[in-house]
């Protein structure tokens, strides 16, 4: 994955997008009056023709709006108002540093990877979903899930525990990151299925660790037949499914592009955030 250029003709229209809390509100409406000032047309409803779009918040909020917007080719760029801010280039008294970087070209267009899932329910019902993040299969309840999963058309084990956690490069510092799965590098193409507390014992036998796989080796998962209920959750937004058959994931062709400045360096945000 080959972080590029924006070369396109602007048009000088940006979209402004807050999580709706007070903080947010505030950076927004500062933003917007900068913005016009520097002769910039900004707004706040999605349209699908502008150049930009920010995002105000925090991660939640950054893939909150990912989603509304149907992961869109457009441009996006987050400005920091939560915790983490993951994803988030700037900081609130950054305004005017990131409108003269933007104006002067200093950025580059870092491309994220996103993954895909079909599920395929006994009556014939299927259901596709898409996150930039992960997607996590789990039983509706607090009971243990088995999963038979296969890997590539090959079957590698049944599964028992809690669930599991599908992670994209970009979802690898999120959810998988907490139960001990590895950080990748968002230039690698590859998921990283990870148990959430696995059982191994002389009943159920299951890997304790992540497995990582290249981007065109399909995974399918299919969960035992008397589970009726399951919850499966992309970027953080939960479905509860009926009599699942089987669930097939892989890589998605869509691209989220994140706006980064020409000092962006993943690893050092890695260590300012986690270490």
């Amino acid at each position: 994955m080959v972080s590029e250029k924006i070369m396109s003709n602007k048009n000088k229209k940006i979209l402004v997008y807050s999580n709706g809390t007070p903080v947010s509100d505030e950076t927004a409406e500062l933003l917007m009056q900068k913005l016009t000032s520097s002769g910039y047309f900004p707004v706040t409803e999605f349209n699908g023709d502008e150049e930009l779009i920010v995002c105000i918040g925090g991660d939640g909020g950054f893939l909150e709006a990912i989603h509304k917007f149907n992961f869109p080719h457009i441009p996006f760029i987050g400005i920091n108002t939560g915790h983490l801010g993951f994803f988030q280039e700037i900081m609130p008294e950054q305004l005017d540093e990131f409108i003269f970087n933007y104006g002067q070209g200093k950025y580059i267009l870092q491309p994220m990877s996103t993954v895909k899932g079909k599920i395929l329910e006994r009556n014939g019902k299927i259901t596709k979903i898409k996150g930039l993040n992960d997607i996590v299969i789990r039983s509706a309840d607090a009971n243990t899930i088995h999963l038979n999963i296969s890997i590539g058309g090959s079957f590698i084990e049944r599964f028992s525990g809690d669930g599991i956690v599908v992670s994209t490069a970009a979802g690898s510092t999120a959810y998988n990151y907490s139960l001990g799965g590895a950080i990748v590098d968002p230039r690698l193409k590859m998921l990283q299925v990870t148990p959430i507390a696995p059982m191994n014992t002389t009943a159920y036998r299951a890997f304790t660790s992540s497995i990582m796989l290249p981007s065109k080796l399909p995974l399918t998962v299919v969960p035992d037949a008397e589970l009726k209920l399951t919850k499966v959750a992309v970027d953080g937004r939960q479905t509860l499914l009926d009599d699942i058959e089987r669930i097939d994931i892989g890589f998605s062709n869509t691209y989220v592009n994140l706006l980064r400045f020409e000092s962006y360096d993943f690893w050092n945000k890695v260590k300012t955030k986690f270490l």
